[in-house]
């Protein structure tokens, strides 16, 4: 009996110091006239609303949209969650979740990954206006560093944040958008105003890679340079080599608006 006492007791040690070390970000709802949108917010280690921070919102991708605020962590939780990350590249962090109803994007599907379309003037979901709303309520907090907001996004959420950039051309000071895709006249929108990373792995069959490739042509030819990356032999998984590289985080923060 003694001895079974004192494995509960070690469990529950072990159990606690686990949890104590977790990284969980605040459970959020933003509403507006438009509705309501779930989010979670990671502040910084020992957050102080007398300092200024990056801001970094990230969109999911379509297979994470739900009710439970909780499934739009599902990839990222190995970068933006990971102590290392979190002590090295102190910022807020948004994670807005979609409902089932909505998503990111006013694409229009076809039925075929190579001919879907994207409006030029399409006016945004109401999920990516709630977004732009929230953003625009956090960039005039005090304690938010405007030259230092920044954006990233996977599939559905890439596509998203393709628009986004369209809408808010001023807002970023730098965006990686990975296995998305959008239309390449938004480009002369924020060519030259936001540094842009595009990635897409090659054998991508649910977004095709020529969507990237062709956003990435766009802003060239309106006066960007856009770094570009095209992972040899990966599906429609690249965000797991982009989360891998430890250059992610360190390109994306070392961008900031004059």
């Amino acid at each position: 009996m003694k001895l079974q006492s004192l494995f509960y007791i070690i469990y529950f040690i072990i159990i606690s110091i686990f949890f104590s070390d977790s990284i969980i970000p605040n459970y959020e709802k933003f509403s507006s006239a438009e509705g309501a949108l779930n989010y979670r917010i990671l502040y910084p280690n020992n957050f102080d609303s007398s300092n200024k921070y990056p801001l970094h919102i990230f969109l999911h991708g379509i297979g994470e949209r739900g009710s439970d605020n909780e499934l739009q962590l599902t990839y990222v939780d190995k970068v933006f969650l990971n102590q290392k990350n979190y002590e090295n590249y102190p910022a807020i962090v948004v994670f807005p979740q979609s409902p089932l109803n909505d998503n990111w994007s006013s694409r229009i599907l076809t039925g075929n990954i190579k001919s879907q379309v994207f409006p030029e003037n399409e006016r945004p979901t109401n999920s990516l206006k709630l977004v732009m709303k929230l953003m625009d309520s956090l960039v005039n907090e005090t304690y938010v560093n405007n030259n230092k907001v920044y954006l990233s996004g996977l599939s559905n959420g890439a596509m998203g944040s393709f628009e986004l950039l369209k809408h808010r051309p001023n807002m970023f000071a730098s965006a990686v958008l990975i296995c998305g895709g959008g239309n390449p006249l938004w480009a002369k929108e924020f060519a030259k105003s936001t540094p842009v990373w595009i990635a897409h792995g090659s054998k991508d069959k649910v977004v095709h890679p020529e969507f990237s490739l062709k956003m990435a042509e766009a802003i060239i030819r309106e006066g960007g340079s856009p770094k570009l990356t095209l992972y040899e032999n990966v599906y429609h998984d690249s965000w797991n080599n982009v989360f891998d590289d430890p250059g992610f985080l360190k390109w994306i923060y070392s961008h900031s608006r004059n």
